[in-house]
């Protein structure tokens, strides 16, 4: 007679596989959006002066910020009436879409009718955490969100270094490749995900006050608990991505790097993500808490944005090697205990309009943060790395500030 397996182990084994479908979607998302990173300036030159390359890749990650912030909320909302498979497959095949067009070229504005199809449908990671929210216990969503971390850090380490090896053989191969791996994982997705919501039930009507992703925010916002935590996830996404838009910049003009440099730094800097996710955050969750753990991220970030504007006065490698250590520690540290802190405040009913909400917030800063670093580094090079520091230092300052209630009650609506 064969032995039964023990309810409780299927569970388990059912919760692992879908851990593993989340992770690798997760993984694509991330490492479809870096593979491409090496190449998009050779495909824009095609079709623009040398001195306005830099200008149009820049418009080109602006515009797909823009369409990321006004659709992440929308498709929030409908996954939280319609369900977070379909939304997740939706996001997926636009994603392939995207891609393609992006490849095919053979004009300007395909390149960026390309990135905004893509964004249009960006909502594979705010789905995905929505889901975990929907599937696990508050004391276990720290740790999953840490490990989901990791895997991105994972994505962004190995995606430029694929997109580079790619981009040798030809400069739309990195866009192909990711066209060809995207629909692969819906099909999976749609297989192996079972649905994380009742969609019959308790749904809302959709209005146009949640197609309006600044309503939505505000509408967020709104709710008590969800205020700090949205505060200090903006300014720490405003400030990361005034480091993105010109740290290549800031390590050519400071070490005269040359692009396949830039690529093993930022290499550094998702193996130290990895660790920081997928390792210390899953040791020191349990131990400190998410609060005070996003206090000590936050911190220590700073730090880190300091140290990085401080290498102007002593370019080393060794030093910027510490700097790049600290700074993805402190990085590694919050994020996973921010979006726990974030799933737990919100309504069980909501958790795809909040996470929605939360992506939306996260693109604007995608948005401004490169135009502030643009106005700033004119004035001095390490200039956006000082401003980066003092905005991070911001956000501590308030999580500081809170009132440290257990808040047992969650609100009933958003």
């Amino acid at each position: 007679m064969q032995d039964q397996i023990h309810p409780s182990d299927r569970r388990r084994s059912l919760l692992a596989n879908r851990t593993v479908v989340l992770a690798v979607s997760v993984f694509l998302n991330v490492a479809g959006f870096t593979i491409i990173l090496p190449v998009v300036p050779f495909l824009v030159g095609q079709y623009v002066r040398p001195d306005l390359i830099g200008l149009f890749v820049g418009l080109i990650v602006s515009v797909y910020a823009l369409c990321s912030f006004c659709a992440a909320p929308v498709l929030g909302a409908l996954s939280d009436r319609h369900g977070r498979r379909p939304v997740m497959v939706v996001s997926l095949l636009g994603s392939t879409v995207g891609y393609l067009v992006f490849g095919i070229g053979g004009a300007l504005w395909v390149l960026f009718l390309g990135r905004i199809v893509d964004g249009l449908t960006a909502g594979n990671i705010s789905t995905v955490y929505a889901y975990v929210a929907d599937t696990s216990a508050p004391a276990d969503r720290g740790r999953i969100f840490g490990m989901l971390g990791a895997v991105a850090g994972l994505g962004f380490m190995l995606g430029p270094v694929a997109g580079g090896a790619l981009g040798a053989v030809a400069p739309t191969a990195p866009f192909f490749t990711a066209a060809v791996l995207m629909p692969l994982n819906a099909v999976w997705v749609y297989a192996v995900l079972p649905e994380s919501v009742a969609v019959d039930a308790g749904k809302r009507d959709l209005n146009w006050r949640q197609m309006n992703p600044l309503g939505q925010i505000a509408g967020v916002l709104r709710q008590r608990p969800l205020r700090v935590p949205f505060f200090a996830a903006f300014a720490f996404f405003f400030a990361g991505a005034m480091l993105q838009s010109n740290f290549a910049v800031y390590l050519k003009e400071v070490f005269d790097f040359g692009p396949g440099s830039i690529g093993w730094a930022l290499f550094g800097v998702g193996v130290m993500d990895v660790v920081s996710q997928g390792v210390l955050t899953r040791a020191l969750m349990p131990r400190l808490g998410a609060e005070a753990l996003t206090r000590l991220g936050l911190a220590i970030n700073a730090v880190g944005f300091a140290l990085i504007a401080a290498l102007i006065f002593a370019p080393r490698i060794e030093l910027l090697t510490v700097a790049l250590f600290v700074f993805t520690l402190g990085d590694g540290l919050f994020q996973p205990a921010m979006s726990a802190i974030i799933a737990n405040a919100a309504p069980d009913n909501a958790q795809g309009l909040v996470q929605g909400a939360n992506q939306a917030q996260q693109s604007m800063a995608r948005m401004l943060g490169p135009l502030l670093a643009a106005v700033l580094s004119p004035i001095a090079l390490d200039a956006p790395y000082w401003v980066g520091a003092l905005i991070i230092l911001l956000g501590v300052v308030v999580l500081a500030l809170r009132r440290h209630d257990r808040r047992d009650s969650k609100p009933n609506s958003v």
